[in-house]
C-alpha cells in the first residue's frame, strides 16, 4: 500500500462498496401495496373506474355528497385553522405557551389536558403527584382555567379543548363558569371539545370511561351546547386516536363513524332531531404516511358521512351532510431515531390533509417521540402549515386531485372496504355491542400485531428503523423540553389549599343537586357548572356520576368520596 493510500485511510474516509452502489442504483419498490395493505396497479386509466353519474356520486366542492369538500371555493375563502397543540406543566405555563405560537401565526388556540385530569384525578391524588403536568395543562378547578384563559378574549378566539374522557363534562363546565364569570353571552362563543369518551378506553382511561357512563355525559355536553352554545362544536370524534393503535385507513373511518352513531342515537333517543345538533358534529382524523391513501381516506368519509347523514338518520340540512373535521399528522409514525426525518414525515402527512380539505390542522412536532414539544419545535411545525399555505400554491383549487384515475379508484375501494366494516359491525349488533363484548379490542390487537410483523420481516420499510439505519443518537438537536418541578408542586399545594378554603355548605349543596339530576337521569352539565362555582374540582364533579352509576368514586379505587 502506497503512503498515499495509507495516508488516506488514516483518515476516515469510508470504503465504497460498489456492489452494494449497483444494487441500490437499480432499487425499485418492494411492496406495491398502500399502507393499509390495497395492492396498486402500475398504472390508472378511465376503464378502472365504472362509468358514473358525477352529479350524483362525485360533485363539486361543496355539493352533496361532498366528495370534493364542504366549501365551493375551499382554501381560495379562507385558510384552515392553524392550531398547535399546547400542553404543559402548569395553566400558566400553558398560557405562555399558547401566546407563544399565536405571536407566531397560529390562528386557533388548542390545549390539551394531561393523564392525570383525563383520568378525572385532581393534582393531590396519591397517583396523580408524579405525573402532574407530564403530558398535556393540569386543569382541576375553576381557578386553574381562569389562569389558563387568563387575557384572552373568548368571543374572538376560536379555542379547542382537548379533553377526551368523561372529564370533559368537567371542562366543558369550567369553560362555561369562567366565561359567565367574565361576563360572557356563551351562546356567542365559538370553539369545540374533543368529548368523545366512548374512544378513550383505547387510549388506557378504560377505568375513566366505562361505556354507558361514556354515553350518559358525552351525550350530555352535546344537547347542553346544542341548546345553549350553537356554534359550540360539541364533539370531535378522535378516529386519530383509533389510528394510532395500528389500524388500517378504512378501520379508522369505519369504526369512528360506529362511534359516532352511539352518540347520534342517544340524541335522538333524548327527542333531538337529526338536522338540530348533526351540523356541529366533527372528527379528529390521521394523516398518515402513505400520502394518496390519506386523500382518499378524507375524501372518502366525506362522501360516506353524507350518505349516512341522509339515508340512514334522514338528514334534510345540507350542513348535517357535512364532514367537518381536524387533523393530527401521525404521531405514530414518528421516531426517535434520526429525529430530523420527522420533519419530512410531518410535511407530507401535512401536505396530505390540506389536499383531502382539512378545516383545521395540528402538525406534530419533530420532537414529539422524545419530549413534550419544545418552543423551537412548535415553532417549526407551524412553519410547516405556513409554507405550505403560502408558498406550496396547493391551495388555489378546490380538490386539485379530483379526477385522477388512481386517486378517484382508490377513494372508492377504501369507501367500498369501509362500508363492509360497518355492515360486520351492525351484523354484530352496532358499536355498542362489539365494544361491550371486546370484539373492536381484539381488531385493535389483531392489526397491531400485524404492523409490528410487517416492521420485522421488512415487509413495512423505514427509514432509520429497518433501512438506513445508523448508529442510535444520544441528543436531539433543538434539545428537549422538561416540566419544572415546580410547576407540579404548586398544583398540587393549590388544590389543597383550595379544597380547604372552600365555603363548604355552598360545595355540599351543590354537589347533591349534581346526584339528583344524574339519579333522576337529567343532564348533569347545568349542575356541573354551578358545583364548578363552588370551586367543585374535576375529581368531585365525576366522582359524584360515576358513583350513581355504580363505578368507585375513584376511578383507581384509592380515595374515597369526601362527599
Amino acid at each position: 500500500m502506497s503512503q498515499g493510500s495509507q495516508a488516506k485511510k488514516d483518515t476516515g474516509t469510508p470504503k465504497v462498496n460498489w456492489d452494494d452502489y449497483l444494487r441500490a442504483y437499480y432499487e425499485k419498490p418492494q411492496s406495491t401495496r398502500t399502507w393499509s395493505g390495497f395492492e396498486v396497479k402500475e398504472i390508472y386509466r378511465p376503464r378502472d373506474r365504472p362509468a358514473e353519474n358525477y352529479d350524483e356520486n362525485v360533485a363539486d366542492a361543496g355539493q352533496y355528497p361532498f366528495t370534493r369538500g364542504i366549501h365551493s371555493n375551499m382554501f381560495r375563502g379562507r385558510f384552515w385553522t392553524r392550531r398547535e397543540v399546547v400542553g404543559i406543566g402548569s395553566p400558566a405555563d400553558t398560557h405562555e405557551r399558547a401566546a407563544y405560537c399565536f405571536e407566531n401565526g397560529g390562528t386557533g388556540l388548542n390545549t390539551i389536558a394531561d393523564v392525570t385530569c383525563e383520568m378525572g384525578l385532581d393534582p393531590d391524588h396519591p397517583w396523580a403527584r408524579s405525573e402532574v403536568g407530564l403530558t398535556g395543562v393540569n386543569i382541576s378547578s375553576i381557578k386553574d382555567m381562569e389562569t389558563l384563559v387568563g387575557d384572552i378574549p373568548l368571543d374572538r378566539v376560536s379555542w379547542s379543548v382537548i379533553t377526551a374522557s368523561t372529564a370533559a363534562a368537567a371542562s366543558m363546565a369550567q369553560y362555561v363558569a369562567v366565561a359567565r364569570n367574565k361576563g360572557y353571552d356563551i351562546s356567542g362563543l365559538r370553539g369545540s371539545i374533543q368529548n368523545d369518551p366512548i374512544h378513550f378506553r383505547y387510549c388506557g382511561f378504560r377505568p375513566a370511561c366505562p361505556l354507558d357512563l361514556s354515553i350518559k355525559l358525552g351525550s350530555d355536553v352535546m344537547e347542553f351546547c346544542t341548546k345553549e352554545m350553537p356554534k359550540w362544536y360539541y364533539t370531535t370524534v378522535n378516529m386519530y386516536d383509533l389510528r394510532e393503535q395500528g389500524i388500517t385507513a378504512p378501520q379508522e373511518v369505519a369504526f369512528g363513524f360506529g362511534i359516532a352513531m352511539c352518540y347520534i342515537d342517544e340524541l335522538i333517543r333524548r327527542g333531538l332531531d337529526i338536522d338540530e345538533f348533526a351540523p356541529r358534529f366533527t372528527f379528529y382524523v390521521s394523516c398518515h404516511i402513505d400520502f394518496f391513501e390519506e386523500i382518499a381516506k378524507i375524501r372518502a368519509a366525506r362522501r360516506m358521512w353524507a350518505r349516512l347523514l341522509k339515508e340512514k338518520y334522514g338528514a334534510k340540512d345540507p350542513r348535517s351532510m357535512q364532514f367537518r373535521f381536524a387533523v393530527h399528522t401521525a404521531g405514530c409514525s414518528l421516531l426517535p431515531q434520526q429525529p430530523l426525518n420527522n420533519l419530512v414525515r410531518i410535511s407530507y402527512e401535512a401536505l396530505a390533509a390540506v389536499l383531502g380539505g382539512v378545516q383545521s390542522l395540528h402538525c406534530c412536532s419533530y420532537d414529539e417521540p422524545m419530549c413534550l414539544p419544545t418552543e423551537k419545535g412548535h415553532l417549526q411545525a407551524l412553519r410547516t402549515q405556513q409554507i405550505i399555505a403560502y408558498e406550496t400554491g396547493v391551495t388555489n383549487v378546490a380538490d386539485p386531485l379530483g379526477g385522477s384515475y388512481f386517486v378517484e379508484s382508490l377513494t372508492d375501494r377504501v369507501e367500498q372496504e369501509a362500508l363492509k366494516i360497518m355492515r360486520e359491525v351492525e351484523e354484530l349488533g352496532g358499536m355498542e355491542e362489539c365494544i361491550r363484548t371486546e370484539w373492536l379490542d381484539r381488531q385493535f390487537e389483531r392489526e397491531a400485531v400485524k404492523r409490528q410483523e410487517e416492521m420485522d420481516q421488512g415487509e413495512k420499510l423505514v427509514v432509520g428503523v429497518n433501512i438506513f439505519d445508523t448508529e442510535q443518537e444520544t441528543a436531539t438537536p433543538l434539545g428537549v423540553q422538561r416540566v419544572a418541578e415546580q410547576s407540579a408542586r404548586q398544583q398540587i399545594e393549590d388544590v389543597i389549599a383550595l379544597k380547604k378554603s372552600r365555603n363548604r355548605h355552598k360545595l355540599t349543596e351543590a354537589i347533591r343537586r349534581l346526584r339528583d339530576d344524574a339519579v333522576e337521569g337529567r343532564n348533569t352539565l347545568p349542575a356541573m357548572i354551578e358545583a364548578t362555582q363552588a370551586y367543585a374540582t374535576t375529581s368531585e364533579l365525576l366522582g359524584t356520576v360515576r358513583q350513581v352509576f355504580g363505578y368507585p368514586y375513584d376511578p383507581m379505587e384509592i380515595i374515597e368520596s369526601p362527599f
